[in-house]
């Protein structure tokens, strides 16, 4: 829907590859769609789904066993994101290294992005 033709809308770290093909082979699931919600301190959560299909306009990114979905209201926000799986001694996770972010809460959970019309988001 918003793809540059010959250009992938999200990228994947070898990591989040091996992550993402796990969970698929564990829950039999055709791909992790990936999207945006309302919430957190700083305005939207990254939400992340097992599915068993596609839904219509949706983007899907594969790469070796691993399929990514975009949901159509999340691709204008996560268009040039890389997705990485980090293994950390307190908590590991999906990591979305993303462009388009304009600030973010100090935890990490939510992030904001500047309006469609260019001015700057309320805090």
């Amino acid at each position: 829907m918003f793809a540059i033709p010959g250009s992938v809308p999200v990228t994947i770290t070898p990591a989040a590859e091996r992550q993402i093909a796990r969970l698929m082979s564990g829950k039999n699931a055709f791909g992790l769609r990936i999207g945006l919600k309302k919430g957190g301190c700083a305005g939207m959560e990254y939400t992340m789904d097992l599915v068993e299909a596609a839904e219509p306009n949706e983007e899907v990114v594969e790469q070796g066993d691993a399929r990514v979905l975009i949901a159509p209201r999340a691709q204008m926000f996560l268009f040039g994101t890389e997705i990485d799986y980090e293994n950390g001694l307190l908590e590991s996770g999906f990591r979305f290294r993303n462009p388009n972010v304009t600030d973010a809460c100090g935890c990490g959970e939510s992030v904001r992005f500047e309006p469609l019309d260019g001015s700057r988001a309320a805090g």
